[in-house]
């Protein structure tokens, strides 16, 4: 989210006050002409807009349409993840439904390599989950920055000094909003915007167990029994 931190510089203003005191003669002599008052400090005139920017990442159509993208995207990995746990539920059912006839250190064998693909999927999910984030965080930003070029635009040309998030006010004047004529120019300049995905890259693996450890098969609920002979 696009935060701006605004400092409201405040100007104090002196005035400065003089005092004519007055003499009393039987013959005075004229006096000196009174000296000009000194002229009191002034302050540059304050003109204030306000700017919702969530509206804006909300409205604006470059928005719309990342989202849009983003939305696509993120079905077509919730597909890609649910066929691959369709395919491990499967082989961890063949795998509890063979236990009975399999040796133990065959058994265990299969719990290693079903295990590091569990672990291997988790690791892609994880690795899809950020990929979006940061392609996300990359289109808003483009648009965050169109957005502020055409603010501080706006603002030159009304001669504005601050600008306020809508967010962070109670009340105000709504003369002060300016969020539709943003819109208005961000669609202009930036109708279309297309998302550049990032490949997803799995975190890297955790340190597996040595090849002396032994592994479990999925959901089993008594050690394999050994063969007849």
């Amino acid at each position: 989210m696009l935060v701006w931190h605004l400092r409201l510089q405040t100007f104090a203003l002196a005035f400065l006050w003089g005092l004519a005191g007055s003499t009393f003669a039987q013959a005075p002599p004229t006096p000196p002409a009174p000296a000009p008052p000194a002229p009191a400090a002034t302050s540059p005139n304050l003109t204030v807009l306000v700017v919702d920017v969530q509206a804006l990442l909300q409205n604006s159509k470059a928005a719309k349409m990342v989202r849009g993208q983003i939305e696509q995207k993120r079905n077509e990995y919730t597909k890609e993840i649910s066929h691959q746990e369709e395919t491990l539920r499967a082989e961890r059912d063949s795998l509890q439904r063979q236990q009975a006839s399999m040796s133990a250190d065959a058994l265990n064998q299969k719990g290693r390599e079903f295990q590091q693909k569990v672990n291997d999927l988790e690791r892609s999910v994880q690795g899809k989950r950020q990929a979006l984030e940061k392609s996300n965080g990359e289109a808003l930003s483009k648009i965050q920055e169109q957005m502020l070029k055409i603010i501080a635009d706006i603002a030159k040309d009304r001669k504005a000094n601050l600008v306020f998030q809508r967010a962070d006010l109670v009340l105000f004047d709504q003369s002060f909003d300016v969020t539709d004529e943003v819109l208005q120019k961000l669609d202009e300049l930036m109708p279309a915007l297309t998302v550049d995905f990032a490949v997803p890259t799995p975190p890297p693996a955790a340190p597996g167990p040595g090849p002396a450890a032994t592994a479990t098969p999925p959901a089993a609920s008594a050690p394999a029994k050994p063969k007849k002979k």
